[in-house]
């Protein structure tokens, strides 16, 4: 590869926005966007940790690890998130051309941001992007296509959309209601909404917002209920993990059995509901996933020891076994983890 086309893969976005570049031919501008994924899948956790393990320095501050699945350790990576994005609770983050966007959120002040922030994993680098048009934290952030979608946030369902070729954000059409503790993912180029709650009552309804025609439509409506829970997509499935469920007619407040650690399926073709696996002993909320090779990474709280800290356990869902695989436990005790699966040219 040679010096020039190095530089274009490692700084793709800043690119785009080049008119050099953009009188590139087509299938050379497809090209260096493809040879951003070559090298190495990692996982990759970002947060507010600390570590109890052997295998880090307890005292040495750090904000994100990589998993080397080789020796299975948790190792800490060469940098750390930028000063101004520390303690930010409530944030939304997606992948994007092997980017990582971390956006909004709010600080410990309950002081809610626009601010947005990506990691360039070629690069091993933060770099700062525009801000959005609305502070919003507790939404869902994902990536359609070649754009960032913001969805929703606290009492809010207007919707934003990033341009990476142009750094800006603007106003999409609005979901139908305000949702709260809802998820979100995309699937098929389309974006699926479930769960959480309207201003007046759950939302047994999946929304569907389509790019193209910038609108949103009822999809179908759900049997059971369910919030704060995890969505991932795999071609025309999504994935559920953890959350809590409610029964169609049972009461709002729930009871001791609503905090589910499972994952369920819904094929957005067939419309089929599929009741996958339990863990009985993990926790299904504030646990965050992500797809890495053959299954969803999953980083939870461990529900059976009595600690004031919440620790985190590490495990796999093996989408094509239909199996739990459990890893040695995350080697630190925090808040705010993010678990994401990036592609690194070299080894860190």
């Amino acid at each position: 590869m040679n010096a020039a086309l190095k530089f274009m893969v490692w700084y793709y976005h800043p690119m785009l926005r080049k008119q050099e570049f953009r009188h590139l031919p087509s299938n050379l501008r497809q090209q260096i966007k493809e040879m951003r994924l070559k090298g190495t899948a990692v996982l990759v956790a970002v947060g507010d940790l600390f570590s109890t393990s052997l295998d880090l320095a307890p005292d040495e501050p750090w904000s994100m690890l990589r998993y080397d699945e080789v020796i299975q350790r948790w190792l800490p990576l060469a940098n750390s998130l930028p000063p101004d994005m520390v303690n930010v609770r409530g944030y939304g983050s997606t992948v994007l051309d092997n980017y990582l966007f971390i956006v909004g959120g709010y600080r410990m002040t309950s002081q809610e941001i626009t601010a947005a922030h990506c990691y360039n994993a070629c690069k091993n680098e933060w770099d700062q992007i525009a801000p959005m048009n609305q502070k919003r934290s507790n939404f869902k952030l994902l990536s359609v296509g070649s754009k960032l979608y913001a969805v929703g946030g606290q009492s809010l369902c207007n919707v934003e959309c990033y341009n990476p070729e142009m750094d800006w954000w603007n106003f999409v059409a609005s979901m139908p209601y305000p949702l709260v503790e809802f998820s979100a993912c995309e699937c098929k180029g389309m974006i699926y909404v479930m769960g959480g709650y309207t201003t007046r009552d759950r939302n047994m309804n999946i929304l569907q917002y389509c790019p193209t025609s910038d609108t949103w439509t009822v999809f179908e409506s759900c049997e059971i209920h369910i919030r704060k829970q995890q969505m991932v997509s795999l071609e025309d499935t999504i994935y559920l993990v953890g959350g809590c469920i409610h029964e169609k007619g049972g009461s709002r407040k729930g009871n001791q059995t609503e905090d589910m650690f499972i994952v369920q399926s819904y094929n957005v073709t067939t419309r089929e509901w599929l009741y996958l696996k339990e863990n009985t002993s993990k926790s299904g909320l504030n646990l965050t996933c992500t797809l890495h090779n053959d299954g969803i990474y999953i980083i939870s709280r461990d529900i059976t020891l009595s600690t004031s800290l919440e620790h985190r356990v590490f495990l796999k869902y093996n989408i094509f076994a239909d199996r739990w695989e459990a890893f040695r436990r995350f080697p630190a005790f925090g808040q705010n983890i993010l678990l994401c699966s990036l592609y690194y040219p070299n080894v860190i």
